[in-house]
Order: C-alpha cells, then structure tokens, then sequence
C-alpha cells in the first residue's frame, strides 16, 4: 500500500463512525444475500426413509417426497402432509424464519395485519405475510438494485465528464446544452407512460433511471479533467505521443477519482431511495415483491398497525444513516488538508 492510501485508510478508520457503519452495513448485505437460507418456507434439508431432501435448493413435488402423493408442488405447510411425513419416521431443519416473502401465513387466530408475535417477530402484513421475510428480501433487493444503478450510471458519468473535460470546445459545449435539455424530462410521468405500456421490474426500471442518473457525476469529473488537461505532466505525455485514452486514463483520471469517490455512498443511497419512493408510489418492482417502498405503503394504510410503519422508518432510516456515515467516512479519507488520524 501507497503512503498516501496509508494515510488514507488511517483517515477513514479515525471515523470511528464511518468505520464501524461499513462493517455493520457490510455484515447486513451478506447476511441478506443468504436470505433463502435465512427466511424460507421450506426446510433447509429433510430425511424420510433414508432418503436426503434439500427443499431450499431444490423444488420437490409431493410424489417425490410420499408414495401416495399427488404430482404437485410440496407444500412443506401443509399440515396433513407433515404429519404423514412424520409417520414415515421423516424429520426436518426449518430456516430461522419459516416464511418467504410471498408466505401467506395461516391459522392466525385474528383478522391481518397481526402484531408482532413469537411466531412473526415483526407481524404480519395486510396480505398475511410474515414482515420480516419481508424485510430480508426488500433490504437485498435495494441494496442490489442501488448497487447496480450506483456503478453502472458512475461508469457512464465519469467517462462523458471526462470527453467533455479533456476535448473542451464545441464537444464541452454540445454535451452541457444536451444535459440541460435531458435533464429537465419528466422522469415521474415518462414512468407511468412506461408502466401504462409494460409492467416495470427490475432490470426495467434499471434502465430507465439509468438514461437521467448518469448526470450525477459528469459535471465533477468534468470540472476536473479541464483543470488536469493544463498540466505540464499531461502536456508532455502528449508531446511525447501517448494517445488520448491513455492519457485520460492513466493521468488525469486518478485525480478524478478522489472527488468522485466522496460522492459514491451518497449516490447509493440515493438510487436505494429512488426504488423505495416508487415502490411507495406504486410505480416500482412489480406487485407481490419483496420491497421496503411497499412496506411504507402498508404502514400508510394500515395505521391501525403501528409496526408495519415503524419497522418501515428503522430499516429505511437506518440503512440510509449508515451510508450517510460511511461517506463522511470516505469524504474525510480522500481530504488532502486531513493528516494521519484524522486531525486537521
């Protein structure tokens, strides 16, 4: 490592803040990634006459699971199928939650959404489902779909800031008046146009707020390849013959990077936000999926059911507050005027 990452990562480990919220917010990702494992409404693995079943990895009928079953999905819930499994001298290993996101929970006792219980630790929402399933599933597709905005559209940013920055002239100038222009859309009503034509899903929506969230970083990246072009280390590499591409690449964009990465983790969870609020609004990921933005709504139309918005405001709040943490961490990291440990 390079003294200047050194004093880099002494930085960013000083924000005792930033530092701890990336481990946390880091141990909350891989944890949800193994949500199958974790939340599932079937059985990690089964045993039935000296036969090895893993449900959670692969669908079994109830012919393959009992002689006399019929040639239908295994509805690992279904009480009369467990008890003839359990006849057979068969066992089973549950997840920690039994329920998916799609789970309709049964034999309640009482009208849904139901409160928070020994058996859904979070309740229930209007449709019977367990919240917390809920929340494991919704917590990794946004931060999967943030991710993927966030790189994808920092990827397309940077490269057209840094044509417009290091070409300047007539390319500067047309590539501003076409952001202006581009900018300005309606990106609200051109998504219900869209929805009204195709149901959005993810890689939909992806793509869409793909085309107007590229602009984030172009005019940062721009500002400093026009400043980096003058230099005399980038004059010579020119005058010596190496190619544009390279230049940019190897000269001018490592000096980019440092103001671009300040703003990563604030993009991130902006795009994080940017599904919840379509989610919310009816707009996003297709019905019956696993979101956080429609357990908000759940929240707003349920208040008789206090749980459902209040798990909604902790999970949002306290996704997007460790992010918000972690980029003071990195702004303080990439600060020049900063010395080892964080002291000015």
């Amino acid at each position: 490592m390079t003294p200047i990452n050194q004093r880099r990562w002494a930085n960013f480990r000083a924000n005792r803040r930033g530092f701890w919220s990336l481990w946390i917010f880091l141990f909350l990702f891989l944890l949800t990634l193994f949500a199958e494992f974790i939340a599932n409404d079937r059985p990690l693995v089964a045993k039935v006459e000296d036969r090895w079943l893993f449900p959670v990895l692969v669908s079994y009928a109830e012919s393959d699971v009992l002689p006399d079953g019929l040639p239908l999905e295994m509805d690992w819930h279904d009480q009369t199928l467990r008890q003839e499994f359990a006849e057979k001298g068969g066992w089973m290993v549950w997840p920690l939650v039994p329920y998916s996101y799609r789970t309709v929970v049964r034999d309640l006792g009482r009208p849904s959404p139901a409160p928070p219980s020994a058996r859904n630790w979070l309740g229930t929402d209007d449709q019977s489902r367990d919240v917390l399933a809920r929340v494991i599933y919704g917590f990794r597709i946004s931060v999967l779909f943030g991710f993927t905005l966030t790189i994808v559209s920092s990827v397309v940013g940077v490269a057209a800031g840094a044509v417009q920055g290091y070409y300047g002239g007539w390319v500067d100038l047309g590539f501003q008046r076409f952001i202006e222009v581009w900018s300005g859309m309606p990106q609200l009503y051109l998504l219900i146009i869209l929805a009204s034509v195709i149901e959005p899903g993810f890689w939909t929506l992806l793509i869409f707020l793909l085309l107007f969230s590229w602009m984030g970083l172009t005019g940062v990246v721009r500002a400093e390849f026009l400043r980096g072009r003058n230099f005399d280390y980038v004059r010579a590499a020119k005058a010596m013959g190496v190619s544009d591409a390279v230049v940019m690449w190897r000269h001018i964009l490592p000096n980019a990077m440092v103001a671009t990465l300040t703003f990563l983790p604030f993009i991130l969870s902006g795009s994080v936000t940017v599904l919840a609020s379509l989610d919310f609004l009816g707009f996003g990921l297709p019905p019956g999926s696993a979101s956080l933005g429609e357990l908000v709504s759940q929240g707003k139309n349920n208040l008789q059911a206090p749980w459902l918005g209040i798990t909604a405001f902790v999970v949002l709040g306290g996704v997007l507050t460790l992010l918000i943490f972690v980029g003071e961490a990195v702004r303080d990291a990439f600060d020049p005027r900063k010395l080892p440990g964080g002291t000015r």
